[in-house]
C-alpha cells in the first residue's frame, strides 16, 4: 500500500513511517503541515493519507480540513485521521461526504500495533474504522436530530458496535446474544433508517451515519 503521512510531530512522524515500512507498505511522502499534504497527495495518488487534525499552519483544524479537500477532489484516496482530539464539526463533515476508505482514531487510545496496522490497511481497502470514543462523542452530539430518535436503545447498541467496524458475529459476542437476535436488529435498523436494499453493499456503513445527514 502507498501511504503519506501528515503529522507536525516530526519524531511521532518518523516513528509511523517505520512501523509502516517495517510492517510491508510504502511511505511515499510524510509532511508536517496540511499544505504540504494536499501537494503530495496530489504529485503520488497514494492508497491511503494517514492525517494529524491539528497542524501548521494554524494548529486548529487544517489537517482535517485539508482530508475534506482531499476526499472532494481524490476521493479513491483512503483517509485515516489520527488525532488526539475528536474535532467535531469537521469530523462530522468528513464522515457525511463519503464513509468508504475512512477511518478516525485517537493516538492515545491505539494500545496494539497489529490491531493498529489492521485498521490501517481496512482503510486502505476501501472500509471503514471508527475509534468507539470518537463514535460516542459523534452520538452525543447528533442527538437533538430525529434520526436516532427511530431506534431502541438495544439498537443503538448494535449501531455503535457496527461503527467499529464489528461483523454481526462479534457484535453478538460483545452483547452476549445470538447471530440471530443480531440480524434482526441490523433489519431493524435498516428499515428504520429507510436504507432500501438495493444499497447493500454499504448501508452497514450508511447507517452508522445516516443521522449525520439530518
Amino acid at each position: 500500500m502507498r501511504i503519506v503521512i501528515a503529522e507536525d510531530s516530526v519524531l511521532l512522524r518518523a516513528g509511523l513511517t517505520r512501523l509502516l515500512v517495517d510492517a510491508g507498505e510504502e511511505v511515499v511522502a510524510s509532511v508536517g503541515d496540511a499544505d504540504e499534504l494536499r501537494r503530495v497527495v496530489e504529485l503520488h495518488q497514494p492508497d491511503l493519507a494517514v492525517v494529524d487534525v491539528r497542524m501548521p499552519p494554524t494548529h486548529t483544524d487544517d489537517g482535517l480540513r485539508a482530508a475534506l479537500d482531499i476526499r472532494r477532489q481524490w476521493p479513491s484516496v483512503g483517509i485515516l485521521v489520527l488525532s488526539q482530539y475528536v474535532e467535531e464539526r469537521y469530523a462530522t463533515e468528513l464522515l457525511a461526504v463519503e464513509t468508504a476508505g475512512l477511518g478516525y482514531l485517537l493516538k492515545d487510545r491505539v494500545a496494539d500495533v497489529a490491531e493498529f496496522m489492521a485498521d490501517v490497511r481496512r482503510v486502505g481497502d476501501g472500509g471503514t474504522a471508527l475509534d468507539p470514543e470518537v463514535v460516542g462523542q459523534l452520538f452525543a452530539r447528533s442527538r437533538q436530530g430525529r434520526v436516532l430518535d427511530r431506534l431502541s436503545p438495544r439498537e443503538r447498541e448494535v449501531l455503535s458496535l457496527m461503527a467499529e467496524g464489528r461483523s454481526n458475529q462479534a457484535i453478538a459476542a460483545a452483547l452476549v446474544v445470538s447471530d440471530g437476535a443480531v440480524e434482526k436488529h441490523v433489519s431493524n435498523i435498516f428499515t428504520k433508517l429507510d436504507l432500501l436494499p438495493g444499497e447493500q453493499d454499504n448501508r452497514r456503513v450508511l447507517a452508522v451515519l445516516r443521522w449525520l445527514e439530518s
